[in-house]
């Protein structure tokens, strides 16, 4: 599911954040641009992929054997018939309680980080061409530099971005995971007086039972082995991402110049 949602993911907050068609550069203003590209990004490829998802889940539950395939499809055809056709999206608000607020402050921090990056280097650029006789010799040595001084900031930049919007988003990963392991067996006392789980509440009133019951603790409990899984692979992620987009814009340049020869 990770291409998939990758293409539409980043290919959704290009579109969002940059084209000039974009309801997002045409309502919102700039500072808030990459916190909503990135939340309606995420929202967007989430919603796409759910149904897959349910098929890539209930094909792995399901035992292996013969016309495996075509016995899932039917299954999940007749949850559709039973439940409708809403059932193909269970689970995604769970998903996206973690993910959209993830993906705003991450995109946010991101181009925040590579505009100082890219300030600094421009300020140290101008400081070593005035102390140069001539600039070409700098200049050559720009154009060489481009793709690993672009691989480096957007490593940097999408690592630290990652991990701060992990840890900021770390309760609400901390809610959809208890939920998720949460297997609806209500003690005595709750049965007696049908009453609902903790688990069973609404996002926001679960986190705060967590809150009430165990502290700011219970909250971030495991940040930092989501924080050392999340910055490296944002980090590796949004690197190829850039360098790709860079080397397909040169590819596309070259092509139009021949063209034009």
């Amino acid at each position: 599911m990770g291409i998939p949602a990758n293409i539409i993911y980043f290919t959704g907050y290009d579109w969002l954040r940059f084209d000039d068609n974009s309801p997002v550069r045409k309502i919102i203003p700039e500072a808030w641009a990459p916190l909503v590209s990135g939340s309606s990004a995420r929202i967007l490829a989430g919603t796409a992929v759910s149904p897959i998802e349910m098929l890539r889940t209930r094909m792995q539950a399901a035992s292996v054997g013969e016309n495996h395939f075509s016995r899932t499809v039917e299954g999940i055809q007749k949850i559709i018939a039973d439940n409708g056709y809403s059932y193909l999206w269970r689970g995604l608000t769970l998903t996206l309680w973690r993910d959209v607020p993830f993906s705003g402050i991450y995109w946010t921090g991101y181009e925040f980080l590579t505009k100082k990056f890219t300030k600094l280097r421009s300020e140290r650029l101008v400081a070593h061409k005035q102390a140069c006789r001539t600039n070409a010799l700098v200049n050559e040595k720009i154009s060489r530099e481009n793709e690993a001084v672009k691989f480096t900031d957007s490593f940097l930049s999408g690592a630290l971005s990652g991990a701060f919007a992990s840890f900021l988003t770390m309760p609400f990963d901390v809610g959809k995971t208890r939920r998720q392991v949460f297997v609806g067996k209500e003690d005595l006392m709750n049965r007696r007086y049908n009453l609902a789980a903790p688990e069973e509440r609404p996002m926001i009133r679960f986190l705060w039972h967590i809150f009430q019951e165990e502290g700011l603790s219970g909250l971030w409990r495991g940040w930092i082995p989501r924080a050392l899984k999340v910055a490296p692979a944002c980090a590796i992620m949004i690197s190829s991402y850039e360098i790709g987009k860079q080397s397909f814009y040169r590819m596309n340049e070259n092509s139009l110049q021949k063209r034009a020869l």
